[in-house]
């Protein structure tokens, strides 16, 4: 895939809560080459196009070979190797967000199930994905939404794949459903004068009931969870704008400054102000 190693730290000038590309690259490994045991904090694609290795994790030792894959899962300790006499060459993406999870478990990839095959065609369709993703960062204005057009199409190929999952593996899993549209409507309408009982009516659920269903799921109530995404949300405007604070304030669902300049020292550890001062000499180090 590349003659030399290669990997792109992504650095993106908008937020997408959604799913955030971390970094990608490729390499041709060198005999033995390995990594780990060790963890990530993010998830992380391998795609195999020549050679072979393999991929360890939960106990398990995976061989792959061209076409062939694997996905590392944030916190799970795994680690990798290239064959010793026909070394894998690679290339990987990392990232994150809110659907990430959603999205791999369409494709059918978890901790539980951390491999796939994909046949010539997807084969050479996510090659030419990782390939837009490389040639992205040398676009200088657009660099941001073409290294994400060719990751969501890079899952879409994996989603196609294997098809729709039969509906009984759903049944088992709405309450996980309710909480993917929570997390959803939240992220859609943080900047809207929005509360909780706004939340259980989008779900059609009893508040009470969604309150305790959500907590079991993503470990906050929804209350904490919805300031806090305010809040981070808030913390990267003033990082990456030169919007005041009032207007960031009305930017994240606050029309009362006050407000929200207590609950961002309640939440961040630091006043507005002192915060965007803080990040933007760490930025100039």
């Amino acid at each position: 895939m590349v003659n030399e190693p290669f990997a792109f730290q992504f650095q993106p000038r908008a937020i997408n809560m959604d799913l955030k590309l971390y970094y990608c690259g490729a390499e041709n490994c060198a005999p033995g080459h390995s990594w780990g045991p060790g963890v990530k904090d993010h998830y992380k694609i391998h795609f195999v196009s020549s050679g072979r290795g393999t991929f360890t994790t939960g106990g398990q030792t995976h061989t792959i070979g061209p076409g062939g894959g694997f996905l590392i899962c944030p916190d799970t300790s795994c680690a990798y190797q290239a064959d010793a006499e026909d070394p894998w060459s690679y290339a990987w993406v990392a990232f994150n967000g809110l659907q990430a999870e959603s999205y791999l478990k369409r494709a059918r990839l978890s901790r539980g199930q951390p491999v796939f095959v994909s046949d010539n065609d997807d084969q050479e369709r996510i090659n030419r994905c990782f390939e837009r993703m490389l040639a992205a960062v040398r676009s200088e204005h657009s660099r941001d939404l073409k290294l994400l057009g060719a990751l969501y199409e890079c899952l879409g190929i994996l989603i196609d794949a294997v098809g729709a999952a039969p509906p009984e593996e759903y049944a088992g899993n709405i309450r996980e459903h309710y909480i993917q549209q929570a997390l959803h409507f939240i992220e859609m309408n943080y900047s809207h004068s929005i509360n909780i009982e706004d939340l259980a009516r989008e779900l059609n659920l009893n508040r009470k009931y969604m309150s305790k269903l959500f907590k079991e799921i993503v470990g906050a109530t929804p209350q904490n969870y919805l300031i806090r995404y305010r809040m981070e949300r808030a913390a990267e405007l003033m990082k990456t704008t030169s919007l005041s604070i009032g207007e960031i304030s009305q930017s994240v669902g606050y029309p009362d400054q006050l407000l929200f300049s207590r609950m961002f020292k309640k939440v961040m550890g630091a006043a507005p102000r002192d915060h965007r001062k803080l990040a933007s000499d760490a930025m100039s180090l």
